[in-house]
């Protein structure tokens, strides 16, 4: 706890929305279940186990004290979620949250909601993949992009942003795609982005047929019942990459389980699409750093072949 404490002691005003303490990545022994993040106005403690009357009532104190010397003219607005066993209860400690609650990051939009579910609507932990999608993009104006397992569509939103001509999303939840849909009206892009509530291994007909692309982002969930499991799905997607990239096209891929090291998604690549060429691994925020690369989030970059030149 006391990790924690002296993060909070230490955290800067945030305008963007960000992780501050990341006890998950296990650099803070005895601090493995927590974690807090900063949606402004309003912080988030999230921990994986318990935590006393008295524990969150230091937290309290911290944040009071810290929050004081940041903004001494705002009221403080904080959250607290337990995810033990999986099924979060959701408090709010002090405060108010605004409804509709909307955060930035790097200049764009997003609508967030912490005081319901486990997914607050923006994974701060891919704000570098969006970083590398903007940079990307910006370097090859016009792009056509493909989002699968769009979400809440954040990545689509920075590729409009940076000037991609078309982007098309797909993602078989309806309330995450009216989220994404409002993404882009909050940001003003909504010209040349499309939204398919579809499950994705049902519709490959309609996104072959929009395609080739410039760039195909693939963020699955590692394990969700009836949906996708990482260990037999993940295959299926990477079958199809070859046919769905233009020449030259990249694939950013996305694989957040712990279990799974960096060779499941390289020895799979290798195996079943040899010929995409692998690129790089995107580094993570620094906020979120781990004691084992294996363990933490990985995006990976991988390009398919550019068309074979000729001559007369």
């Amino acid at each position: 706890m006391q990790a924690l404490l002296n993060a909070i002691a230490q955290m800067a005003l945030s305008i963007d929305a960000q992780r501050i303490f990341h006890g998950r990545g296990g650099l803070h022994p005895g601090c493995e279940h927590l974690a807090l993040d900063v949606f402004p106005p309003v912080f988030v403690l999230t921990s994986f186990q318990p935590l006393s009357d008295e524990a969150l009532a230091q937290v309290h104190t911290a944040l009071s004290e810290r929050w004081q010397q940041l903004a001494p003219d705002q009221a403080l607005n904080w959250v607290f979620q337990c995810r033990q066993d999986g099924e979060p209860e959701t408090r709010l400690m002090a405060g108010s949250v605004l409804e509709p609650h909307v955060v930035t990051e790097h200049g764009a939009r997003f609508r967030v909601h912490v005081l319901k579910g486990q997914n607050h609507g923006l994974f701060l932990d891919m704000a570098e993949g969006r970083r590398w999608v903007q940079r990307y993009v910006t370097a090859r104006p016009r792009a056509k992009v493909l989002n699968l397992f769009a979400y809440t569509c954040a990545f689509s939103v920075v590729a409009k942003q940076a000037g991609a001509r078309q982007v098309v999303n797909v993602d078989m939840s309806h309330g995450a795609m009216a989220i994404g849909q409002h993404n882009h009206q909050l940001n003003g892009l909504m010209e040349g982005a499309s939204f398919l509530a579809h499950d994705i291994f049902k519709t490959w007909g309609k996104i072959t047929r929009s395609g080739p692309y410039d760039l195909v982002i693939v963020d699955p969930p590692s394990y969700q019942k009836g949906s996708f499991i990482a260990t037999k799905d993940y295959a299926r997607l990477m079958r199809r990459l070859p046919e769905l990239l233009a020449p030259g096209g990249h694939a950013l891929l996305c694989l957040n389980a712990p279990e799974l090291g960096l060779a499941f998604l390289k020895d799979h690549m290798h195996e079943i699409a040899p010929e995409l060429a692998f690129v790089q691994r995107v580094p993570n925020p620094t906020t979120f750093a781990d004691v084992s690369e294996e363990r933490s989030l990985k995006v990976l970059v991988y390009r398919a072949p550019e068309l074979p030149h000729t001559t007369d």
